[in-house]
This record gives C-alpha cells, sequence and structure tokens, in this order.
C-alpha cells in the first residue's frame, strides 16, 4: 500500500503531475470563471463592507501619505490598526478608477480568483491536475472564502500571498531552487505587511517541506532556507524601518501601539497579545478576547472551538476529512524515499493546517471566526492530495475504506453543520448523505463496481463531499454583509452572534449631518470620536473626516493641545458627537477633546445628532 500514495523519486514533476488530458483546461477554466462568478457577481450589494478600512482607503485616494502609512484621514493623524498592503491596492484601485464600492471590492474578489488558480497550479505540480482542481473547487466553495473576498478586510490579500508563498516552496522542491524559495519568503514578508504575523503561521510548514524533501545536501538546504529568511525580513522590514526612520511629528499615530512604534504593533496588540490575550494595546480593547473577553468573539478555547459555534460554519465543512486524509497519506508514505512528492505536499499543506489549527484553537487573546479563512488553503490543499491518492490506489481495500470514512466525515458534518440553522433550505441537508452515502457503498462493497463506474462514483462522493459546503458558500454570497465582524451562512443565521450582517455596532451617518459636512471647505469636514462611527461620515459625504483616537477612539491621537491648534487654525469645521462607538469611549484623549469641545462651544442639533460648529467664536 506504501506506493499507492508515494510517488517515484525523480528531478522532474511527476507524470500525473505534467500529463494534461483533454479535461484539464476547460475544468482549470470553469474552476476561474466559475470563482469569479461567485465572488463578483452582485457585489455592489456589500456597500464599503467594513467602513474601517474602507475609511482608510478612501484617505489613500487623496494623499499619497496617507496611501503609504493607512492613514484613516488624509491630514494623516493616525492610521489604521494594521499594516497597509490591502490599502496600498484598494486605495490605487481608487485612484485609477474612482473610488467607490467596486473600485474597493473588486480587488479583494480577484485575490480569491488568483489564490483558487494559484492552489490549483501549487497542488498539481505535485499531485496532479484532479487534485489541483479538488483543491481549487474546495477552497472557493468554503463560505468564509466567499466572505471575505467580496469584503474589504486584509484577510483576502493575506490568503493570496500565504497561497503564493506555497507555490514558490512546490517549485523550489522541484529542483532544490533557491530563487523560488528566496520567492516564497518574500511572499510571507509581504503578507506581515498585510496582517502581521498572522503570515508567519505558515512558516513551520514551509520550512518542515523543504527540509525534509528538498533534492540537494543537507547543507545547502540549511543555507536556502536561511536565505529564505533573510527574505522575510528583508520584505516585510523595509517599511517598518521607513515608519521608524520617519519624523515622528512629520507622520500618523501607529494605531494599536502603546509606544507609536510598528514592532510594538506587531508583537504586542496584533501579536502576542493575540495568543495570550495580554494587553489592551493603543486600541483600548480588552485582553482576552478569546475565552470570555472581549464580546465572547471567540468563544472557548480548545480543539472544539473551530466546530462549534460560528466557527463551524465559517471554515470546518472538510476539516475532519482533511484530518483523516493527512494521518492516511503520512501513514501510506511512511516508507517512501525522502524525497517523496507526496509525502512533501502532505507535510506542506498538512503542517499549513495543523498549525494554524492549533493556534487558532488554543489562541486566548482576539480572535474573530472570519480568521479561518487562512485555515481554507490548508484544508483544501491537504484534502486534495489525500483524496486524489487515495483514489489512486482504489484497487486496494485499505485505500477505498479510507476514502470512505473521509467522504463519510465529510456528509455528516455537512449535515449537522446544516442542521444549526434548520429554517433555512432543511431538505438540503438530507440531500447531502444520499449521494454520499452512494458512494460509500460502493467504495466498500462494490471493488468490480468501482473499477467499471468509477466517474459515477466519484461524481456521487464530490457531491456528498461538497453539496453541503457549496451551498452555505451560495447562500453567503448571496447575503449583503456589512460591519467589522461580519460572518457566513444565510441571511437568516444574520441573528446568531455578532451576526452575518453585523459589526461592532457601526451606525448609519445621518442625512442631514451629511449634507452639513458636503458644504464643507476646511482642512476637515468633522471630526467624531472613534472611527467606528466617524467612517460613515467621510464615506458618506466624500469629505475628509478626522477619528478622533483611531479606531475605537482610545489611541493618543491627537493630543488635546494638538486638536485646539486644529480648531484655532481653521482646519475642522464641526465636532459631531455620539461617536467612539466601542471600547474606549469616554476615556484618554478622545474624552479630554470631547469634554473640551462641550465647555467651549454650543450644541446644535442636526437631524437626530448633536453638532458642534468650531469655527464660531469659543462660547
Amino acid at each position: 500500500m506504501t506506493t499507492t500514495l508515494s510517488a517515484p523519486e525523480h528531478a522532474q514533476p511527476a507524470p500525473e503531475a505534467v500529463r494534461k488530458p483533454r479535461w484539464v483546461k476547460p475544468s482549470v477554466a470553469a474552476l476561474l470563471v466559475g470563482t469569479g462568478l461567485l465572488y463578483l457577481w452582485d457585489l455592489a450589494k456589500t456597500g464599503w463592507g467594513n467602513d474601517f478600512y474602507a475609511m482608510a482607503a478612501q484617505a489613500g485616494t487623496w494623499s499619497w501619505k496617507a496611501l503609504f502609512f493607512g492613514s484613516l484621514d488624509p491630514g494623516n493623524v493616525v492610521t489604521v490598526d494594521k499594516p497597509p498592503f490591502s490599502l496600498w491596492v484598494m486605495g490605487l484601485s481608487g485612484r485609477l478608477f474612482g473610488f467607490s464600492s467596486w473600485s474597493l471590492l473588486v480587488p479583494n474578489a480577484l485575490a480569491g480568483v488568483a489564490s483558487a488558480g494559484l492552489l490549483y497550479l501549487a497542488v498539481r505540480r505535485l499531485s496532479g491536475p484532479g487534485a489541483g482542481l479538488l483543491a481549487g473547487a474546495a477552497l472557493a466553495l468554503t463560505p468564509v472564502a466567499a466572505l471575505m473576498f467580496r469584503y474589504d478586510n486584509p484577510d483576502a490579500f493575506l490568503v493570496l500571498l500565504l497561497v503564493a508563498g506555497a507555490y514558490c516552496v512546490v517549485r523550489a522542491l522541484e529542483h532544490a531552487s533557491t530563487g523560488w524559495l528566496v520567492l516564497a519568503g518574500v511572499a510571507i514578508g509581504f503578507g506581515f505587511l498585510d496582517k502581521m504575523l498572522q503570515a508567519f503561521l505558515v512558516l513551520p510548514a514551509f520550512v518542515l517541506a523543504y527540509a525534509v524533501a528538498a533534492p540537494t545536501s543537507p547543507g545547502r538546504r540549511i543555507g536556502q532556507l536561511f536565505a529564505a529568511a533573510g527574505a522575510v525580513l528583508v520584505s516585510a522590514g523595509w517599511w517598518v524601518v521607513a515608519v521608524a526612520l520617519w519624523p515622528v511629528a512629520d507622520r500618523p499615530y501607529i494605531s494599536g501601539s502603546t509606544d507609536n512604534t510598528v514592532l510594538e504593533l506587531a508583537f504586542g496588540y496584533n501579536g502576542l497579545g493575540r495568543i495570550f490575550g495580554e494587553g489592551r494595546g493603543g486600541t483600548g480593547a480588552p485582553a482576552g478576547g478569546g475565552g470570555r473577553g472581549f464580546g465572547g468573539f471567540g468563544g472557548e478555547t480548545g480543539l472544539t472551538r473551530l466546530f462549534s459555534g460560528e466557527f463551524g460554519g465559517e471554515a470546518s465543512w472538510l476539516l475532519p476529512a482533511a484530518l483523516l486524509g493527512l494521518v492516511a497519506g503520512l501513514w501510506f508514505t511512511r516508507r517512501a524515499p525522502r524525497t517523496d512528492r507526496t509525502r512533501a505536499a502532505l507535510l506542506l499543506w498538512g503542517g499549513w493546517l495543523v498549525v494554524t489549527t492549533l493556534v487558532f484553537s488554543y489562541m486566548s487573546g482576539i480572535i474573530h471566526p472570519y480568521y479561518t479563512v487562512a485555515l481554507a488553503p490548508g484544508i483544501a490543499g491537504t484534502l486534495g492530495i489525500s483524496a486524489r491518492e487515495l483514489w489512486r490506489g482504489r484497487a486496494n481495500f485499505a485505500a477505498r475504506a479510507v476514502l470512505a470514512v473521509l467522504l463519510a466525515s465529510s456528509a455528516v458534518w455537512a449535515f449537522v453543520l446544516l442542521a444549526r440553522t434548520p429554517e433555512w433550505q432543511p431538505w438540503i441537508r438530507y440531500t447531502v448523505l444520499v449521494p454520499a452515502a452512494a458512494a460509500v457503498l460502493a467504495l466498500l462493497f462494490g471493488a468490480d463496481r468501482v473499477r467499471r463506474l468509477g466517474p459515477v462514483v466519484a461524481v456521487l462522493g464530490l457531491c456528498g463531499a461538497l453539496l453541503g459546503t457549496t451551498s452555505f458558500t451560495l447562500a453567503t454570497a448571496a447575503t449583503a454583509h456589512a460591519g467589522g465582524t461580519p460572518s457566513s451562512g444565510p441571511a437568516v443565521a444574520s441573528g446568531r452572534g455578532f451576526g452575518a450582517r453585523g459589526g461592532f455596532g457601526e451606525g448609519q451617518a445621518d442625512a442631514a449631518v451629511i449634507d452639513l459636512l458636503k458644504d464643507t471647505t476646511t482642512k476637515w469636514a468633522a471630526a467624531q470620536s472613534g472611527a467606528m462611527q466617524s467612517a460613515g461620515l467621510a464615506l458618506s459625504s466624500g469629505r475628509p473626516v478626522l477619528a478622533i483616537g483611531g479606531f475605537s477612539g482610545s489611541d493618543p491621537a491627537p493630543t488635546l493641545a494638538r486638536f485646539e491648534q486644529y480648531v484655532a487654525a481653521g482646519d475642522i469645521h464641526y465636532y459631531v458627537a455620539g461617536g467612539r462607538g466601542g471600547f474606549g469611549g469616554g476615556r484618554g484623549t478622545a474624552g479630554e477633546i470631547e469634554s473640551w469641545v462641550e465647555q467651549n462651544f454650543t450644541p446644535v442639533t442636526v437631524g437626530g445628532t448633536t453638532v458642534y460648529d468650531l469655527t464660531k467664536s469659543v462660547a
């Protein structure tokens, strides 16, 4: 049975990886076109998606400096609490095509198409087109992928960069190529510039796969890995160094940090704080976002986290099958040569799967269910490889039995997940079981039939495995989402937790206030505490708005003294009350500014909102 899952050791790709039957090109075209339609169709209904990031992208269309730093406004007072890679892409799109919902969201959708295509190419090179197509389809049909690739959070580009890095590792494995391995490091470095340390979760898998399977000497492998590490450092560090060297008085405050530095943000609020739940960071978000803190976004830590609550419906549909397939694949290739391609592929994608699963399961800091989009390529790649190799060995009963277990686990788990939203299309969960049961019975008790009716059994198995996740993905794409914490699923599931459409509580901007801001000519049309509210003002009016205190209003930017200078210079026309929106409201600098405005200016009610005209004389 060992040879069933083992490719021969040679310098060129395995025959299955280079052979292109006539069905391959149309199948790949169908994968890419279908993914494009899924992610682009009726995209405008998403609106601005996450107003927080949309506000920063809008600022980048007005100011190159704001684009470089990822500032929330063109005056460069404070940044978003993430590095700016995704904002660079969305901001440039807005500059080229005019800032709109489409120019904001289409780059993310195209990143999804590219991710599915690159995943196909990466898996195909070591395991053949069948495995590549299954992996690409599994990624595209993951609900959280349809959610994030139709959204403006940084996660879409993170996935694309991680898959690009994995593709480069696969190319490096073929001929022990230093160049390709360095390119993998570059991809991960830019992933750091998108979502910081989360990009590094795949590094253990990349290192393990190359260290074990690269067809060269141990010394050269070690040297190449150090070269790749240097590439990670340079491609991630150049922006960090640029920000550090830039005069502090001439750049925005780094939101989320406690000392106005990128490194503290990376290793504090966006790094170890996420893992261990320690520290608030500059955003004022409470520690312990996993467990019982921070609104309970992550639920309790443990191995069951990714299968429970909102997490379950995001990316776990094929997770049990992928884990079983990984164990089976490593067992069947245990006696294969060191450079065996199938085992190398399993170490790469399976390592990605295991490390990310463990970190997401046990991190006790802030974690949102949509983070699992970074797990989806690992699940898809592992499942595509293991299922294809088991199908190749279907003449052996052990391979058929394992494949039957994988298929049964996928169908049963899909039934369980679909049952969590019983009011939505209940017939689907029962339909899933029919083709799966037929395929399982054929695999276990019909060896002759499997040989004669192989395509029929394969189609039944695919339907049983993918029907559940496909239906939930289509429902996700058909549902409008907004806010900071979107979750996948049909509209009827929007009441779960923070909801399929929900966020942190962003409100709709008052139409009368918007009309007021549109007539302003000052540097900032208005100021409001916290970007979670002020973003709506900027996006609806098309005028710059100063988000006091950054994300939640708790960053010390601007200071009260600096705000007074802005007012004295006539740079801000209005102060709009009712901001803060979240975790630091009324405290710190934002609270001081609010008190100063209340004491020195006269409130006026516009629509249903209290507004202060800062161009009037001090009260």
